[in-house]
């Protein structure tokens, strides 16, 4: 198997066009031509997880966080980035991030926190918008199965927790062939009518290319009639945080020893307890405060997440609590969630989960 394998289904699940404009995910250090031995699986990566993939044999690293996150002029050797770049390299090592685009998918980071949580009713707190096309496609009725077929293998039809999703309209198409053409059907210079379906099939914009592909190796006519129409429909299975409900409200102090108890924490920051009870609950792994006041429209009790500075605290304006777990804390099970995706895939693989704590953060 090749690194390439492991990152292509990767990036089936989490496609790097879903990636925010600022991150850095995909390979960044390596080649996908390299055979692949074995995949150490980490939050994040530093010279300690560099050195346990060594000593381990793998020779490849999945991380959530970009190693290389910002421009790199020059690479050194006192900077701690510089000295995890120069110790990958010399060990032929393959760094891979998949970090913002996981956060942006319905399965990815914040589904792992609602799950630990205990969430039910699960939906993406702030879905994307625009990130919808609309395929129409004309084709022979003979020919629809096969052209369907083509196009929900290339992740078109899929609304939700449905697949092959499809309209489909029959009617005459008519044509004419010149001199230059070479019809499937009919003769040139002759018209022609035949019985074709139109279908209609949704698809995420950062499939387009992959879906039209298959439309052109599919349909059986030398030209293909079709058209892409932009939705303004969010995105119900893309986008940032999570809100769902517990099973049963709790109080909010209940509610806290029960996320430090799921999170695996040390201390949890919040604002004033402003709930009597906590039923509703808005998550976002990482960095939220740019969901705040999502989670406060949203109607949520609670909103958990991570790096809320002083001032930030203030803007729950007694409408909501914060509950800031920590960085480290909301996103270090993200690894036992890559893990399992891909143990799930490759079963005769070596995956490993790091067992170093990359969290710089320390309590007393």
């Amino acid at each position: 198997m090749q690194i390439k394998d492991i990152t292509s289904f990767l990036e089936s699940w989490a496609p790097p066009a879903l990636q925010e404009s600022y991150d850095n995910s995909g390979l960044i250090i390596g080649d996908g031509n390299d055979e692949a031995h074995g995949a150490l699986i980490t939050l994040d990566v530093n010279e300690a997880v560099i050195d346990e993939a060594v000593a381990t044999n793998c020779n490849m690293i999945v991380a959530h966080h970009p190693l290389i996150f910002s421009g790199i002029k020059k690479i050194g050797t006192s900077h701690w980035i510089d000295k995890c770049i120069r110790k990958a390299i010399k060990n032929d090592l393959n760094v891979y991030a998949i970090h913002t685009n996981l956060d942006n998918v319905a399965s990815g980071v914040n589904k792992k926190i609602a799950e630990r949580i205990g969430l039910t009713n699960v939906r993406i707190l702030q879905p994307k918008k625009d990130s919808l096309l609309k395929l129409t496609v004309f084709v022979p009725t003979t020919n629809k199965s096969e052209l369907l077929t083509g196009l929900y293998q290339a992740g078109a039809g899929e609304i939700g927790n449905y697949d092959h999703c499809s309209f489909q309209l029959t009617g005459e198409g008519t044509f004419r062939p010149n001199e230059d053409a070479n019809p499937a059907i009919g003769k040139k210079d002759k018209d022609e009518v035949v019985q074709e379906t139109r279908i209609e099939v949704i698809l995420p914009s950062h499939s387009k290319s992959k879906v039209l592909n298959a439309m052109r190796s599919n349909h059986p006519y030398e030209e293909v009639a079709y058209y892409l129409s932009t939705l303004e429909n969010i995105n119900q299975e893309v986008g940032s945080g999570m809100i769902g409900d517990l099973e049963q409200s709790q109080s909010p102090q209940d509610f806290t020893s029960h996320l430090k108890e799921t999170m695996n924490l040390n201390v949890v920051k919040h604002t004033d307890f402003v709930k009597d009870r906590i039923k509703k609950v808005a998550i976002c792994g990482g960095s939220g405060r740019f969901l705040l006041e999502t989670a406060i429209a949203a109607k949520a009790d609670v909103f958990v997440s991570a790096d809320f500075k002083y001032h930030d605290f203030f803007e729950a304006n007694g409408e909501i609590i914060i509950a800031d777990i920590g960085h480290y804390e909301s996103e270090v099970f993200t690894k036992e969630l890559i893990y399992e995706k891909l143990t799930k895939n490759f079963a005769k693989f070596a995956f490993r989960l790091s067992e170093v704590d990359t969290n710089p953060i320390k309590y007393l």
